[in-house]
Formats: C-alpha cells, structure tokens, sequence
C-alpha cells in the first residue's frame, strides 16, 4: 500500500506542453532530495496543445507520483489550483506555475520553513524576468492584497507559495465563485513567512495573462477580498458635493461682479459640471454593478469548475464530478 503523501505540490497548466517534459523532470529531483512522501497534483485547465497528453503518461507511468486533473474547459488559475486542492492529500501544499519562471528547486525549502511552525509561506521574487507592466500591475495588486488581509507580504503575485492543510481546508469551505488564494489563506492564518527565491524568464509560450485578464485580475481581488471601493464612492461623492456647492457660490460672486457676460454666460461651465457628474456616477454605477454581479454569481451557486477526468498514479480513474470546493 502506497504511505500517504506528506507534501502535495498543486500545479495549474494551460498550454504548457512546451515546458511541462522540463517541470516533470526537475520536479522529481528537487522533491525527491526532501525524504518526504510527496505527490504531484496537475490540472489541466482546458489546454488545447498537449498538455493533457503529456499530463496523462506521466500519471500512468508505474509508481508515478503524479495525479493528472483534467477540468472541461479553462475556469483560470485559481478555480483550478482550488481542483487541485480538492484531490491533494498532503499534510503540506505548495502551488507552484507550470511555466518554469519559479523553478521548483525552491519547494524544499518552503516546505522546511513550513516545518518550523508557519501555516503559510509565501515568496518574494529576486532579479524578476517580467515587463515594467507587469511588475507595475503585481505592485496595485501587493498594495490592494496588504489592506485586505491585514498581513504584510511582499509578493502576493508569486504562486509558488506552501500552506498547512488546515488553511487549505478551511479555503475550500469558502464558497465564494471569484477567489484570490494567496489574500484567502492569509484570512485564516496565523502565522506567515517568506523566503526569496530566484525568478527565470520566459523559455517558452507567452504569459497566460493578458491585459484582458489582469483587468479580471484586478476586479476580482477589488471585489472579493474589499468594501473599501464603497466606501470611497459615498466619501467621494460628498467631496464632490461639497467642491460643488462651493464652486457654485464662487460662481454667483463672479456673475455679481463680472455681469452675465462672464464665460459666455456660465454654459461652458455647466457643461463642465455635467460631464463631471455624469461621468462620476457612471463609474460608481459601474463599481456597483460589479459587487451585484458577483452576488448574482455566488446566489446561484454553480460550481467553480468540473472536472472531467482523473488520472491518479498506479492505476487510472475516471471520474466525473462537479467541484464546488466542499471538502468530501
């Protein structure tokens, strides 16, 4: 009987077939050189470029370490790294990208760090290989991430972070459709740390994020970890209120001194003034609309992802199921 795995490392792939023969490699030396039972736990998220088949021989390979999920189609990286957790049954969970630009030489030593008594280990990334955009968007979401959780990290950006599986369990019992892990395990952890560890550009592909998605990105962390945006929308609108009350006053007086000739009759200004608010409470209809639409999302509770397929190590599986993120 195969002893349970004591680290699980959960890895998201979408189109990666490039890089994944190199992941699958590196990945059995560096976690071989821990001592500890482990297994790794693949999602494929709706590729289309080999992926699954590289994923499938590698799961059905005798005494194999790997447990290969295939999902229908492409939910994005957290749903699938919450898939992942859903099937790992380690007492130590590390998510790590399948793109090769955190190498996987590092796990041991935030499994170590976890040893020592942390629920949740992230990392900082030294020397980053990544585009003035991206590094400008990881800071907003550093920023935004500190004030929601309260904890202080430095790069909440980085997957290849660890958790205890209390955390991981106690994230699965969150049902919420829209999820940003590393912000939802701080929520429940007592104790964080972070190691640096070196960061690697690019080899293959192109990054899965585009600006499209950073944008998702960026009103997904906004409206599920935060309020914060609505209460700047009443502060803003009585500041705006105010400012307006007092330009009108300053208006009147220069009417009274001036006479009505003065800026062609006050229309330019109006019209300064209408184009203001309008295009204030259509930003703040918008803000709205994207906390409504994700209590629409989360009422009618469909699930985060399926999965379509199960390949575990020494025999395979086939499985049809709907992930809601319950722990069974």
């Amino acid at each position: 009987m195969t002893p349970r795995p004591e680290v699980s490392i959960v890895i998201p792939v979408y189109n990666e077939a490039q890089a994944l023969p190199e992941l699958i490699s590196r990945l059995k030396t560096s976690c071989n050189l821990m001592e500890l039972n482990w297994e790794a736990v693949f999602v494929d998220d709706g590729s289309s470029d080999g992926s699954r088949d590289i994923l499938s021989a590698a799961a059905s390979e005798p005494n194999s370490h790997t447990t290969a999920i295939f999902l229908n189609r492409n939910y994005g990286q957290h749903a699938a790294i919450m898939a992942g957790f859903e099937q790992a049954a380690g007492d130590i969970m590390v998510t790590l990208d399948a793109d090769l630009q955190n190498p996987p030489e590092e796990i041991p030593r935030l499994v170590e760090k976890i040893r020592e008594g942390c629920d949740v280990v992230g990392s900082i990334r030294v020397h980053r290989q990544d585009s003035f955009f991206r590094k400008m968007a990881s800071r907003f979401v550093n920023a935004i991430a500190r004030k929601a959780s309260g904890v202080v990290m430095h790069d909440y950006g980085c997957m290849l972070r660890a958790y205890r599986k209390p955390i991981v369990i106690a994230m699965l019992g969150c049902h919420e459709r829209s999820t940003f892990i590393p912000i939802l395990a701080n929520m429940f952890a007592h104790r964080t740390a972070e190691i640096e560890v070196q960061h690697n550009s690019r080899s293959d592909g192109d990054s899965k994020y585009n600006l499209w998605k950073l944008i998702n990105l960026q009103f997904d962390l906004l409206t599920t970890t935060t309020t914060l945006p609505l209460r700047l929308l009443t502060v803003v609108g009585g500041l705006i209120s105010v400012t307006s009350l007092l330009f009108a006053i300053f208006l009147l007086v220069l009417r009274l001194v001036y006479g009505s000739q003065w800026a062609a009759e006050g229309i330019f200004t109006l019209f300064a003034l209408l184009f203001f608010m309008v295009g204030a409470q259509f930003m703040a209809m918008g803000l709205v609309g994207e906390y409504i639409g994700r209590i629409y999302n989360d009422v009618r509770a469909r699930p985060r992802y399926f999965v379509e397929k199960i390949i575990k190590k020494k025999n395979t599986e086939m499985a049809m199921k709907a992930g809601k993120g319950d722990k069974k």
